[in-house]
């Protein structure tokens, strides 16, 4: 696979710097330009892709160079970019912020490089003038190969900023594309970025409206999207992966195994506002593999879809809803009885949440669950082993046998007072490692969200035992 993409990555020193806010709203305008938009988010994230999806409408998936090697970002890249005519990308953190805090690995920086990004850096200038210039020299030679190509000025009044940008352009050679003022009344909440309510997306959508109208104002865009078309041609050979069946590689195939039932390998993924947190990226690898997805509401529905031969329980915020989970008895039983049938499950953090014995909802009371698990599920007042980790398996399972290797991560204030065993996982930097995961040959339950392109042979090892299931 061979293309020119035209590409655009926006990054700052740190965050806070107003990277989201001002992603939204250049996507906002090229939207309303009328281009066809792919936008992507540096890191695990899950929070700022569900947004650009539910509100603005744009193609949007996760890049990550921990997760996954050089030549699979750069083929995910591509094949997330076909039908589109430009990519925006946001980065994470500050731009050399990589694993522990002291690499550029995993960092905004190495998205760049691996990826050859021309790179717009958003600079916070509250508080500060000709210091400015100071910040930005020490960010494009901290690294010869810095990728930044440009520079957008946040939080600066017109008057500063007319002065600043020629210093800027003639002492440091680098593009000034505009400036952003303080926009007090254009702020987003970014804890609830993903909790997008029905009723709330029009009043979303005229305030990204009205912030990219401003974005219009005071940015060159059109010398973004010049810059963007100075993108160089990337190549990427598609990964080596296992099928359970011959296919076109196409979303939502039937497959056909030649067994005499003739029956499709039918999936269930959770997806609702408990269940919403799922890389777009693992459910369309399973397609490639020959699984079809059929998704279900644990929230709304009574039962599981018909014929199905697998369960994907998704992260999400099952704590926010536990009154309602709880009173839909009829999907708590069907989804227990269902694992203890022995149907194939990979339920992560608030999948695995709700497979309890009961949860601590976010208003204190505690709610039945599942219940597969004998076990409760309680609040914390901080996160729990937080961030990037390398995942053993110590035992056969249901992704693949002892000694599989997996990347993902954790990121929760819930608690369990049962853990699991099946896999060992430890931090990429740093001495720090546990045992997690409840596992057996059908059952992946555990806080950690998995990156199956980490390792698809995991994904096709849940399939496998998907098939055999279907064939009982």
């Amino acid at each position: 696979m061979k293309r020119k993409m035209p590409r655009i990555l926006l990054a700052a020193p740190a965050s806070g710097s107003g990277k989201t806010l001002i992603t939204c709203g250049i996507l906002q305008a090229l939207v309303n330009r009328g281009l066809k938009v792919a936008s992507f988010k540096c890191g695990p994230d899950y929070i700022d892709p569900m947004f650009h999806g539910r509100v603005i409408g744009t193609k949007s998936r996760n890049l990550d160079t921990f997760f996954t090697d050089e030549e699979t970002t750069r083929y995910l890249f591509l094949k997330n970019t076909e039908d589109c005519e430009i990519a925006i990308a946001e980065g994470v953190m500050g731009y050399y912020d990589g694993l522990g805090g002291v690499r550029t690995q995993g960092s905004t920086y190495e998205v760049a490089c691996v990826l050859d990004f021309p790179t717009v850096l958003i600079v916070p200038c509250r508080g500060a003038s000709l210091s400015i210039l100071a910040t930005v020299k020490g960010f494009l030679e901290y690294r010869s190969d810095s990728h930044i190509r440009a520079l957008i000025l946040n939080q600066i009044s017109p008057m500063i900023y007319a002065q600043l940008k020629p210093l800027l352009e003639e002492e440091l050679g680098v593009r000034v594309l505009g400036y952003v003022p303080k926009l007090d009344d254009l702020n987003l909440e970014s804890r609830h970025l993903g909790l997008v309510l029905p009723g709330e997306i029009e009043a979303l959508k005229e305030k990204l409206n009205r912030l990219a109208r401003k974005l219009e104002e005071t940015l060159d865009l059109d010398a973004l999207l010049k810059l963007a078309q100075e993108s160089g041609e990337l190549s990427a050979d598609r990964p080596e992966i296992p099928t359970i069946f011959k296919s076109e590689h196409a979303a939502n195939v039937h497959p056909d195994f030649g067994s005499s039932e003739n029956q499709d390998l039918r999936i269930a993924v959770a997806g609702d506002d408990a269940f919403c947190f799922t890389y777009l990226d693992n459910l369309e690898l399973l397609q490639e593999m020959g699984a079809e997805l059929v998704p279900f509401s644990p929230l709304k529905d009574d039962c599981l879809p018909e014929h199905v031969s697998g369960l994907i329980l998704s992260g999400g915020y099952p704590e926010l809803h536990a009154r309602e989970l709880s009173e839909n008895a009829a999907m708590r039983s069907a989804i227990r009885d269902a694992l203890k049938s022995g149907m194939p499950c990979i339920a992560e953090c608030g999948g695995f949440l709700y497979l309890h014995r009961e949860l601590e909802g976010d208003d204190g009371s505690f709610y039945p669950m599942a219940g597969y698990l004998d076990a409760r599920a309680y609040r914390t007042d901080r996160l729990g082993r937080f961030g990037y980790i390398n995942l053993c398996a110590r035992e056969d399972g249901l992704l693949g046998a002892a000694g599989t290797m997996l990347r993902g991560h954790e990121f929760h204030y819930w608690e369990s007072e049962r853990c699991g065993d099946a896999f060992h996982a430890k931090k990429p930097v740093g001495k720090r490692e546990w045992d997690c995961v409840v596992g057996s040959e059908c059952l992946y339950a555990g806080f950690p969200h998995l990156f199956l392109w980490s390792n698809p042979e995991a994904a096709y090892s849940f399939l496998k035992k998907c098939e055999e299931y279907n064939r009982c």
